[in-house]
């Protein structure tokens, strides 16, 4: 996400998948990267995506489709911007990724404060570019919701069902919510683990990885189809459409699928981060609900609660966007995002600083 929305890394010219392209940069590296103009190779990416997405790689449609707009925005100016001026392309670039961000997760505030962090400026430099990002995110969401007479266009974006929740969080809901995060902290931690090393391996063969991970992804499929008598689409593919009923319907899962889905989940995603082409959004909200639902059992932690809490913390442990993850899970619990907040504001605030410190004591620092 970050690489789409500032100068993408030079695993984005490279073999692997998104994490190959994610920044580890410094943010000056980034800026001269992006006076020096560096591209995304969009019309690669769309058809890496395009090739792997509807055949169920585990990821999500987020990164391409950045890349998309931010491609169509430079094409729509180009005749009448000044092509000499590094900044204001860099400054259009983002514009058009906001645009398909507010797109792609029903909100142009999410847009909005996605680029905020990304970007990572302050001051009048800050609105400079956030307030043509607004404008464009806006706008943008018109395409799909409408105006007036106009009913929009139709597109399937991240939602929850209406489900019955607390008014308030319990004691309960707020202590189990610590723990939770620094598990699935963890837990991505190992994701990315894989999907690391798997780019490692892109980087030497991409199109035999490439294989090798669609393999793994289908035999996961399988195997969680044997062993739970389950649909395969709930391994393969994004998660999205998954996310909904799991929800809803939480009680109808048992705790041998629920774990089945995370460990096959996971591996497929792990496998998909490093050697295909995809956003890592989406599939990390599904694993953050999973395995909300599956210790929503215990004593005094309520399904909602630990449902927002799981979400969160996946969120804040696969994004260096803290404020970003807490946004995005309160718009989407809809009714119940007042009397959730604090629980969503605990686990990603666990979340994200335990993954810093595991991040650090890798690295040594």
């Amino acid at each position: 996400m970050g690489a789409a929305l500032a100068a993408p890394g030079r695993g984005a010219r490279r073999g692997g998948g998104p994490l190959a392209a994610w920044p580890r940069r410094s943010r000056a590296r980034r800026r001269a990267g992006a006076r020096r103009g560096a591209g995304v190779p969009v019309p690669g990416i769309l058809l890496a995506a395009l090739g792997g997405l509807p055949l169920g790689v585990v990821l999500g449609p987020e990164a391409p489709l950045l890349a998309l707009g931010s491609a169509v925005a430079l094409l729509l100016v180009r005749p009448i911007a000044r092509a000499a001026d590094p900044t204001a392309q860099a400054l259009l670039t983002v514009a058009g990724a906001s645009a398909a961000l507010a797109a792609i997760f029903g909100s142009p505030l999410v847009a909005a404060i996605f680029v905020l962090e990304a970007v990572g400026l302050a001051g009048p430099k800050l609105a400079r570019v956030i307030l043509p990002c607004l404008l464009a995110s806006g706008v943008g969401a018109l395409v799909f919701t409408g105006m007036g007479s106009w009913t929009g266009l139709s597109i399937s974006s991240l939602s929850l069902p209406e489900v019955d929740g607390p008014q308030r969080p319990d004691l309960g809901d707020v202590l189990w919510t610590v723990p939770l995060a620094v598990v699935i902290a963890v837990g991505v931690r190992q994701v990315h683990h894989v999907g690391r090393w798997v780019a490692r391996v892109a980087e030497r063969r991409p199109a035999g990885t490439a294989l090798a991970a669609a393999l793994v992804v289908g035999l996961c499929t399988v195997a969680y189809s044997l062993l739970t008598g389950r649909s395969p689409e709930e391994v393969a593919l994004s998660g999205q459409g998954l996310l909904e009923p799991l929800v809803a319907d939480a009680h109808a899962w048992s705790l041998a699928a629920l774990a089945a889905l995370l460990v096959f989940k996971s591996i497929a995603y792990g496998v998909s981060l490093g050697a295909l082409r995809g956003g890592l959004i989406f599939p990390a909200l599904l694993l953050g609900a999973a395995a909300g639902v599956l210790v929503s059992g215990l004593p005094g932690y309520g399904v909602v609660p630990a449902v927002a809490a799981g979400m969160a913390a996946a969120t804040a442990s696969i994004l260096p966007f803290p404020v970003s993850s807490a946004v995005l899970v309160i718009l989407l619990l809809g009714p119940n995002a007042a009397a959730m907040a604090p629980v969503v504001l605990i686990a990603v605030v666990v979340a994200f600083v335990f993954e810093q410190v595991i991040v650090k004591q890798r690295r040594g620092e």
